[in-house]
């Protein structure tokens, strides 16, 4: 009975809608100029779909209860119209009462389980540098190759790197900051990760590239970087939504007691739209903690500022490159959906479908301006509250 009645309740919600619906007892129903395909393989699903949310969609999806074919933009846009959400403005989670969260055990397992997957799996689809973050799109028509580099160069530029200069990045990724760091600015380098499979690969690449003078990598947490000698620029690229909003503050104190006096650093990350937001609504920032960042959290960049200045660092520079986030996630989507093959025998099904779906929705989800992509860049003063810093942004886009 309860089945029948969720039944028909999916199908009221399917109807209309520009898709086709193939359900797991053979009924059809097809709209005109169906963009989507969308197969129900189970009752399972009816409850999700009877009532649905996009974390639900989505979990459904990656537990193969339901199949969805189509564009992948096409398949964010039946989403939204099925569950009728703009998912920016629901989120109200509580705070959080799991002390441990943000231990260092738990941030290496949850470093671990979203980025030791597979090196080549993430070669299928990422850059030519391995660059898993926001690119630069500085004209609008660049292919990802050239718009992660001039991503790369964007931060080297905005931090004034400069031949010599003692270079801290705080979750590393690839090695492709540290890199480009090197062999274009001179810098001396050092990155660390938690994550083992990209300490392995970035140390070949260190000595492939003969850098072992002038780069390292270490496998280490944040909070144990040694602060006998101080670096001259610091950089955390995509790595401060792990971190924790409670650990916001011990984060920027660290960083403050790292950098040299009229050091720099540049702190680029996701951010939330709505004030007090701590991810996104409509189930997806559970779909999230579940599936893809456990333990991540999200927050606005005016609280990231707030901390960064709470900490003693000048927040001189902020700039959102939202756009070039969505942009940058429709083409991973793409690359990974051209190597289905090749990403299916890497990391089977289940995974694929949590990297596909995650990565179109956070793509959906930057192009709605339900997320942000905030570049923040402070400075630690000198005496007398001087700043290295010059009076326009010439150098940063001169290049």
């Amino acid at each position: 009975m309860l089945k029948e009645i969720l039944l028909k309740q999916a199908r009221g919600r399917l109807q209309g809608l520009p898709l086709t619906v193939e359900f797991w007892n053979g009924e059809v129903i097809t709209a005109p100029a169906a963009l989507v395909r969308l197969r129900v393989n189970t009752p399972r699903a009816l409850r999700i779909l009877a009532r649905p949310s996009l974390g639900g969609l989505a979990r459904a999806y990656v537990e193969g209860w339901i199949d969805l074919e189509g564009r992948a933009q096409d398949i964010m846009e039946l989403g939204r119209a099925l569950c009728q959400t703009e998912a920016s403005a629901e989120s109200k989670r509580g705070t959080d009462w799991r002390w441990w969260r943000h231990t260092r055990s738990r941030d290496r397992r949850n470093i671990t389980y979203h980025y030791d997957v597979s090196n080549e799996f993430y070669g299928l689809w990422l850059d030519r540098n391995r660059v898993y973050s926001c690119a630069y799109f500085e004209q609008g028509d660049e292919d990802l190759d050239t718009a992660q580099e001039k991503k790369l160069d964007l931060i080297c530029r905005k931090l004034m790197l400069k031949p010599g200069e003692r270079l801290l990045d705080i979750g590393c990724g690839w090695g492709g900051l540290i890199l480009r760091a090197a062999e274009r600015y001179g810098a001396r380098a050092l990155g660390i990760t938690l994550s083992d499979d990209q300490h392995a690969y970035v140390q070949a690449e260190i000595a492939r590239r003969g850098l072992q003078d002038r780069v390292e990598v270490r496998l280490m947490d944040y909070r144990d970087v040694p602060e006998d000698t101080p670096y001259d620029k610091i950089a955390s690229v995509g790595m401060f939504e792990h971190v924790g909003l409670k650990k916001l503050p011990a984060y920027f104190d660290k960083i403050h007691r790292l950098l040299r006096p009229g050091g720099l650093v540049m702190n680029h990350g996701i951010t939330s739209v709505t004030l007090r937001s701590r991810g996104l609504g409509s189930g997806i920032a559970e779909f999230s903690e579940d599936y893809v960042f456990p333990g991540g959290e999200l927050t606005h960049v005016s609280t990231v500022i707030e901390a960064m200045a709470g900490a003693g660092l000048e927040p001189l520079d902020a700039e959102n490159l939202r756009p070039h986030y969505a942009r940058t996630l429709w083409t991973w989507v793409e690359r990974l959906e051209g190597r289905q093959g090749d990403a299916l025998r890497l990391i089977g099904e289940q995974k694929y479908r949590i990297w596909r779906i995650y990565m179109a929705g956070s793509a959906y989800a930057f192009q709605r301006n339900w997320l942000a992509l905030f570049q923040v860049l402070g400075g630690k003063p000198l005496d007398g509250g001087r700043q290295e810093y010059p009076f326009n942004r010439r150098h940063v886009y001169v290049g």
